[in-house]
């Protein structure tokens, strides 16, 4: 019984070959773009759980408001780990981590920059799943100048893995034992470090201060913990601890800090939601967001849902035209349960080829998915073991999802009525079919919106003045390897024509750099009058560098010994201190964490906001002070020749550091990285929508050559009374443009609100235009136009005489 169905049902694959492709195409696409975004979506998901203690690690979080700022931090102060693990006997170990920045590594005579390193506590080990190739994890991190690395570190470095014992040099001076070497962490995980510095190194983990954090810090709850039990006696424990510290810096208890609306909260987050679900200062490693993961999902299921139904709009479409086969086989005796059979193994083998060409399509497509998503998907043994059960499951599911409409319906019909030929013909009564060409478009048109308004909000942040100039500024990397020679590099580069300006400071706008402090209106502390502020380090050129405006007062100047305690404010700064004239005003900063001596300063300048953060959050205070730092220079180039000026900086640094890499980018590259993962988005769901497009206009496609079928005689009779081409194509197009315009009205309202609720994450974004709206309904019109007049013109250049002929 089986095998005749299966033989059947190819027969009448075969007989209407346009139809089979059609829906084979349609499904194959719509299965293909649904495996892509199911690997991208089980990627996003993955993060961390490679940790075999994942569902009992959290990290340890700050949220602070204090000085007229709050801000959400990934970090806490250096003491709280031990205080933690003597305090919460719910705690089997704790770890911290704090990051050492990039250093120079000695390979031979050379010295290659390397970012990837943090300071690590010898319980990393026990907290986190990092496979020790050589050396012992319960000794690797114990005694000072001691180092772990990666595998692919000691490759580089050395071109094997047993290494145990080699020593490494940073910056030709500070030497580190290697104790250990690990695998190399997983593209799944929230940080990927390469050098791991034993804590004990470092004097600043051994601060009491409690109110200064810096420490990443994770803890491992022992097993049937409640977190978030743990979490509600926090409050208690940091005001124990912290509260002597605040008492002696701002003579206040925590009660009267609060009354003042300032708070210091501590809480945890599981590590399985770090990638997705934060996004604070001092993270390790840009964060994914879980609201793309909720849009691919949904886009996802669109399309399958837009594909199935093309299935089902075209199966019925054609009822008419097997009208008289559902009859003569009722008329033989075939029983109804029989056709619903036949008509469902048609429509599983039709999924089956679908999915048989998706998952090849999706193989064949994942390495152009990677270079646009800025993945590294594979696939692996371990996708494959539920992706074939998976696969089997859709294939089932949506073979009987539709095909379970057409043959409940086709076998539903009376033989009598059909072969009296009274049964219903034309694409005008099928309301159900009118309701899913409906719901295809509007979908469509959803998509369309939503591609319109990322794009849109993606060029407003490009073209937006964000209060530096970053075109035409180049940065030069390893700059703190010169150490007091980088101020000799800089007047070199400064004489090179088309040099417009250099500058030395501690941070670039487009850094993720945060240094955070705490500035006084009074010699003695007072919350009431404390900004909250991140305090940066730059040289008298750093402003003409970067194109910024001095709005009141000055520029530091090195003619001006007093500007070496001079200060130079932004807008949101101001804002805060609400000073009438704050030029030459004073305020005073600590001078180490425990805030026991203040520093006396005086304005000099107020500077316009510009952005250094990125412009989903709004403009913070920020302070400079004349102090160049050793961390970032930057160079204001005018030259049309960029490769020969890059030869004469290059040949400038090779004469002050011979044995260094030199290592340039621009700014505006820079920045264009800070929104790389928003421009992938934009650029997936432009792909992702153009496929929704392209399968929804195959099932319109269908449906139109069914539809013009089905009016033959109709338009041989029209054409024969006078009725030009342009006459039937209309009469043909205007009941799919009609479910067009109903589609549109549907979707407009739907996308302006969901898109409205996207750009609510950006404190700086464009309004929705109303001729996005506008534009998305138009171009649904004429798509769907040009993908009907195909087949109505050519219905309406058949010769009339052979269309009644054939009736």
């Amino acid at each position: 019984m089986i095998r005749n169905y299966i033989k059947t049902a190819f027969r009448s694959l075969m007989k209407n070959k346009g139809f089979t492709i059609i829906n084979v195409l349609g499904l194959a696409l719509g299965l293909a773009t649904c495996l892509l975004i199911v690997f991208y979506v089980f990627d996003e998901l993955s993060y961390d759980r490679y940790n075999e203690k994942a569902d009992r690690i959290y990290r340890v979080n700050d949220d602070i408001k204090f000085g007229g700022n709050t801000n959400s931090y990934a970090v806490s102060p250096a003491p709280m780990a031990a205080a933690m693990k003597a305090d919460f006997p719910e705690i089997e170990q704790i770890v911290r981590f704090r990051g050492k920045g990039g250093n120079q590594v000695k390979k031979g005579n050379q010295n290659i920059e390397e970012d990837m390193m943090i300071y690590a506590d010898p319980s990393v080990f026990d907290v986190f799943t990092l496979p020790m190739i050589s050396g012992s994890p319960t000794t690797a991190l114990t005694e000072p100048h001691t180092i772990v690395i990666t595998e692919q570190i000691a490759q580089k470095y050395f071109n094997k893995t047993n290494v145990v014992g080699q020593v490494l040099t940073f910056n030709d001076t500070a030497q580190y034992k290697i104790t250990g070497v690990i695998k190399n962490i997983p593209h799944q995980s929230h940080f990927h470090f390469d050098f791991f510095i034993s804590m004990s190194t470092l004097a600043e983990s051994r601060d009491i201060a409690w109110l200064s954090s810096n420490f990443n810090t994770y803890i491992l709850l022992k097993p049937g913990t409640d977190y978030k039990k743990l979490e509600a006696k926090f409050d208690a424990f940091y005001k124990k601890h912290a509260g002597p510290q605040l008492e002696d810096i701002l003579h206040l208890n925590f009660a009267k800090f609060e009354q003042g609306g300032n708070y210091i909260r501590i809480n945890l987050i599981p590590v399985k939601k770090i990638h997705l679900y934060s996004n604070r200062v001092a993270e390790f490693d840009a964060n994914g967001n879980i609201d793309y993961v909720y849009i691919f999902s949904a886009i996802a299921i669109f399309i399958l849902l837009i594909a199935c139904v093309n299935f089902m709009n075209l199966s019925t479409a054609r009822s008419s035209n097997r009208a008289r086969e559902v009859g003569v086989r009722k008329v033989l005796g075939s029983a109804r349960k029989y056709l619903i059979a036949q008509f469902l193994t048609e429509s599983i083998i039709v999924t089956l080829l679908g999915a048989v060409i998706a998952v090849f399509a999706a193989w064949a497509l994942l390495p152009l998915f990677n270079q646009m998503s800025g993945k590294e998907l594979i696939i692996t043994p371990h996708i494959v073991s539920w992706l074939i059960p998976a696969l089997f499951i859709i294939i089932i599911v949506i073979g009987c999802l539709a095909g379970s409409y057409p043959a409940l319906f086709l076998s539903g019909f009376n033989p009598i009525d059909v072969l009296k030929g009274k049964l219903a013909n034309g694409f005008k009564g099928g309301l159900l079919r009118s309701f899913l060409v409906v719901f295809q478009f509007a979908i469509s048109i959803f998509l369309i919106i939503g591609t319109l308004v990322i794009y849109n909000q993606l060029k407003f942040i490009q073209n937006k003045d964000l209060g530096y100039n970053r075109d035409h500024v180049l940065t030069v990397g390893n700059i703190g390897a010169l150490g007091n020679s980088a101020n000799t590099f800089k007047q070199e580069v400064k004489q090179i024509a088309g040099v417009t300006d250099a500058s030395l400071s501690e941070a670039l706008p487009t850094w993720d750099y945060g240094n955070g402090t705490t500035l006084f209106k009074d010699q003695a502390p007072d919350q009431k009058r404390a900004l909250n502020t991140q305090f940066w380090g730059i040289d008298e050129d750093y402003i003409n560098t970067l194109g910024m405006k001095i709005i009141k007062g000055r520029n530091f100047s090195k003619e001006m010994l007093t500007d070496s305690t001079g200060l130079i404010i932004n807008e949101a700064a101001a804002k805060v201190l609400a000073f009438s004239n704050p030029i030459d005003q004073k305020l005073y900063a600590p001078t180490d964490n425990m805030v026991k001596n203040l520093k006396a300063y005086h304005i000099v300048g107020v500077i316009k906001d510009f952005n250094f953060k990125s412009l989903r959050l709004n403009v913070t205070p920020l302070v400079f002070r004349l102090d160049g730092g050793r961390g970032a220079f930057c160079v204001r180039v005018n030259s049309a020749n960029i490769p020969a000026l890059l030869a004469q900086i290059k040949k400038s640094w090779s004469g002050v550091a011979p044995n260094y890499q030199f290592d340039y980018s621009f700014l505006d590259q820079q920045f264009d990285s800070l929104y790389r993962s928003e421009q992938r988005i934009g650029t997936i769901v432009i792909a992702f929508t153009s496929l929704a497009i392209i399968i929804a206009c195959l099932g319109l496609f269908g449906l139109a050559a069914y539809a013009a079928e089905q009016r033959t005689k109709e338009i041989g009779i029209r054409k024969i009374l006078g009725a030009n081409m342009s006459t039937i194509v209309g009469m043909l197009s205007k009941d799919f443009i009609g479910l067009v315009a109903i589609a549109i009205a549907i979707a407009s309202p739907l996308a302006w609100w969901a898109m409205k609720q996207w750009l609510e994450g950006f404190a700086y974004r464009q309004n929705i235009q109303w001729w996005e709206l506008a534009l998305a309904g138009i171009a649904a019109v004429f798509i769907a136009f040009i993908t009907i007049s195909f087949q109505s013109i050519r219905a309406a250049l058949t010769n009339p005489v052979k269309s009644l002929r054939s009736e």
